[in-house]
């Protein structure tokens, strides 16, 4: 087994390794943002009453009342923004993994030697370097939409 083929596998463990990392990392942020979503629903769910209900209060009462509730929305925007950057990692995350898979299936058929291919070989390498390249277009389409996202928020 040649070197270059263990140090390909071991880079390829890694990179298996930090994706998986990365993707618990995400899911453990959506699971928390999830939570504080309904921790600041509550919130608002109480001021809102308290807004209604309590209608010969203070006018310094009801506007600090009413700045919480504008404080909270602010918040939950933020929260949902945050969201939404993260469920575009894991669709970064997702099509990475497909383009791992896809570099070493046709890694496996460019290894071979032509001579040696069929011709059931050569369809199916350049049915994957087709999907591969669907893959990165992909790719650059998400980074595109969070590079148009973060100018949008400037």
């Amino acid at each position: 087994f040649p070197t270059w083929k263990r140090t390909l596998a071991r880079r390829t463990r890694e990179s298996q390794m930090k994706r998986f990392c990365r993707a618990q990392a995400i899911q453990r942020r959506l699971e928390e943002i999830e939570v504080t979503f309904r921790e600041l629903e509550q919130q608002g769910t109480k001021l809102e009453k308290l807004l209604r209900d309590e209608n010969d209060s203070l006018a310094d009462q009801h506007t600090q009342w009413t700045n919480q509730l504008l404080y909270l929305v602010q918040k939950k925007n933020n929260l949902m923004s945050e969201e939404s950057d993260l469920m575009i990692a894991v669709q970064e995350l997702k099509l990475e993994e497909q383009q791992c898979q896809l570099d070493e299936k046709l890694r496996s058929y460019m290894n071979k030697e032509d001579a040696l291919k069929t011709p059931e070989d050569e369809k199916a390498e350049q049915e994957i370097l087709k999907q591969l390249v669907d893959v990165v277009n992909k790719r650059n389409i998400l980074i595109q939409l969070q590079e148009e996202k973060r100018l949008s928020e400037l």
